[in-house]
């Protein structure tokens, strides 16, 4: 196993670029591959069965291409098929975006009252309820689909009145048409487009509620796993390449993904790949 091999991340489209923006902050000398599956997004209106078969080929093309730490930099994706790939791809550490943030909010809430955003197939899985009570069984969580989010996000909309009415439509049930003694203290944001979106829900929902998302959490969980596994890159002076792969058009995901890390991305640093599955030797790293 090479040290400076890329850390890979994937995601349904350029929402899991949140992610990859908090592991550049926190380990800027780290090279890392992100894939985009652009062509097929959304993962959330899909069922699970067609988004373990899209996980399974996104990770085999970015395992193919040799790294050493696979990250699933999408909530739908995670529930659907975290422990399958794990079980699949025993020889590279795996990790999802739900735990981190789960764990986040048990921390958090002081009433004991969360409610998680997400995807349809997300809260469909029940997957976050399910975290959130393995380390807090008495918390109520309550759970909401908002499938027009990540469409609108990936349009690169991140506020404005056509944004704010869409995030209104879907939460008011949660924090308006309630007393406050009955809402939430906590709000997970169970997709990784959604932080795009977070200054705009905090000025709907207050400040007195706490936003949790998975980013940073997810990216000090990686920075504790290739130390744990001896794996980190020794050009700790120099700052690390990023290439980035996509399923469709490369002008638009660099036009999109740089609004999302706040900084451009050059078309020369960006692959259009078809997705396949691929025959990965599990001794590779060896």
């Amino acid at each position: 196993m090479n040290k400076s091999s890329p850390i890979g991340l994937f995601d349904s489209g350029v929402g899991g670029l949140t992610v990859l923006q908090a592991l550049q902050n926190l380990m800027p000398n780290e090279n890392y591959l992100y894939l985009g599956d652009t062509a097929r997004l959304p993962y959330g209106t899909k069922s699970p069965k067609t988004v373990l078969h899209y996980a399974i080929q996104s990770a085999s093309t970015l395992i193919e291409r040799q790294i050493k730490l696979l990250i699933i930099a999408c909530n739908t994706a995670t529930a659907a098929a975290l422990p399958l790939l794990q079980e699949t791809f025993p020889f590279i550490p795996i990790i999802g975006v739900i735990e981190p943030s789960a764990q986040i909010a048990c921390k958090t809430s002081l009433k004991g009252h969360v409610a998680v955003i997400a995807t349809e197939s997300t809260i469909q899985g029940k997957c976050y309820e399910e975290t959130i009570l393995r380390y807090r069984p008495e918390i109520l969580v309550e759970s909401k689909a908002c499938p027009l989010f990540v469409p609108i996000v990936e349009e690169g909309w991140f506020s404005g009145p056509i944004v704010e009415s869409i995030i209104i439509h879907y939460l008011s049930s949660l924090f308006f048409n309630r007393s406050i003694k009955d809402q939430p203290d906590c709000l997970v944001l169970g997709c990784t487009h959604y932080p795009l979106l977070s200054e705009t829900i905090q000025k709907i929902i207050g400040n007195d509620i706490t936003i949790v998302d998975s980013t940073v959490a997810t990216a000090k969980l990686v920075q504790a796993c290739i130390i744990q596994h001896n794996m980190v890159n020794p050009n700790t002076n120099l700052i690390g390449s990023t290439i980035f792969l996509t399923t469709d058009d490369k002008v638009r995901f660099a036009r999109i993904g740089s609004l999302f890390l706040n900084t451009s991305i050059q078309e020369d640093k960006i692959e259009v790949v078809d997705l396949h599955m691929t025959n990965v030797q599990p001794n590779y790293l060896s």
